[in-house]
């Protein structure tokens, strides 16, 4: 094997002054912009997240109050886009399989409507299918007296959607830890391959659950939206803010992963399909055994992208009032006037929920790599 020859100083010097170069570059910034900010007043530092928000959040997935700190609105923030970004990943997925599979059909209407379907979607700015998706909803829809019930239970009005919603009655803490432990124990086992133990573990997670819920005499209570002096109240809502962004960012990502899942499938090579077809596989079995083990060396690193782009697309939202990270970063630079803080924070958050996305997939595609002897 031939050895590299030792790197000399002709190397090493050009690299070594770019970095000096960058590091002197930034510390010329950085004095120059805290000398700029204490001639015009403007404290630097991170203190002001413990002073008091004193603005209202819409809709929350964390508990809220106005009275909190921008800290805690921060966090509030943070957790409204982890959940839109991560049920955006998930229906986005899961859409976009039946898609790519109905553009490879061979039936004329499935093959031309998604592939109409597609290019549509991919082609036009999610900033306009979401204000398309929210105006179709506020314009469209009834208001809250004479709200549309197509189901028991099921209100359609331009304040949102209602629908009932089924509580717990009881302590419900040794069941939630119960769960929690079984799932992590199930997960566990099947990233290790041990399939057969996994499916005994999710049967022993299901008894012990439902031995639990009757030992804490636990029940079920429905909670049914009422129509009230003004809106209703009861069960659960969903804002038009946050069906416009779901439905408008779903169906948008969809797209780009229906292309990518019909990507990874048209890469594997056509040998593959005779030989599931001569081992008597149907054509069903042959692509959920055969083709989309392999398909998935290719659609993981694309995937990957896609998965960054719709975290990073979720600040878009804000365009419809969905009080995301970055909407309650800008409501608190109005507020507290710390600009480069939150600026900054915004910047840690997504750098952070980006490289976690990034290696949760590259472990994944290592593990679905193939292994050459």
């Amino acid at each position: 094997m031939r050895r590299r020859a030792p790197r000399t100083w002709r190397w090493w010097a050009p690299q070594v002054a770019l970095l000096i170069a960058l590091g002197l570059a930034f510390a010329w910034f950085g004095v120059n912009l805290v000398r700029n900010l204490m001639q015009r007043g403007i404290m630097t530092g991170f203190d002001f997240l413990a002073s008091a928000a004193r603005f209202p959040i819409s809709e929350t997935i964390l508990p809220y109050a106005s009275n909190d700190s921008l800290g805690w609105a921060f966090i509030v923030g943070t957790a409204n886009t982890a959940f839109l970004t991560v049920s955006i990943l998930l229906l986005s997925t899961l859409f976009g399989l039946p898609l790519a599979l109905a553009r490879r059909s061979g039936h004329p209407l499935a093959k031309h409507l998604s592939g109409s379907i597609i290019e549509l979607v991919r082609n036009t700015p999610l900033v306009v299918q979401l204000l398309f998706w929210y105006g179709l909803i506020t314009v469209s829809l009834p208001t809250s007296r004479h709200a549309l019930q197509p189901l028991s239970g099921f209100f359609l009005t331009d304040r949102g959607l209602y629908f009932t919603s089924f509580g717990i009655t009881g302590t419900v803490l040794p069941l939630l830890l119960l769960a929690s432990g079984g799932l992590i124990l199930i997960a566990a086992l099947a990233w290790h391959g041990r399939l057969h133990l996994a499916s005994l573990a999710t049967l022993a997670t299901v008894l012990a659950c439902g031995a639990t819920w009757v030992a804490l005499d636990l029940g079920v209570a429905p909670d049914t939206p009422q129509l009230g002096r003004f809106n209703f109240t009861g069960g659960v809502t969903l804002t038009p803010e946050f069906v416009a962004v779901m439905v408008g960012s779903t169906l948008y990502a969809s797209a780009f992963a229906a292309e990518i899942i019909r990507g990874g499938i048209d890469a594997v090579a056509r040998g593959q399909w005779e030989a599931g077809a001569a081992l008597g596989l149907t054509e069903r079995q042959c692509l959920r055994l055969v083709i989309m083990p392999q398909a998935l060396r290719v659609m993981i690193p694309p995937m990957t992208n896609q998965f960054i782009s719709i975290l990073k697309n979720s600040t878009i939202a804000l365009v419809v009032g969905y009080p995301e990270l970055n909407f309650i970063a800008n409501t608190a630079m109005n507020h507290s006037g710390q600009a480069i803080e939150a600026i900054a924070i915004l910047i840690l958050v997504f750098l952070g929920t980006a490289g976690l996305i990034a290696y949760a997939m590259n472990r994944l595609n290592a593990r679905v790599a193939l292994v050459e002897r």
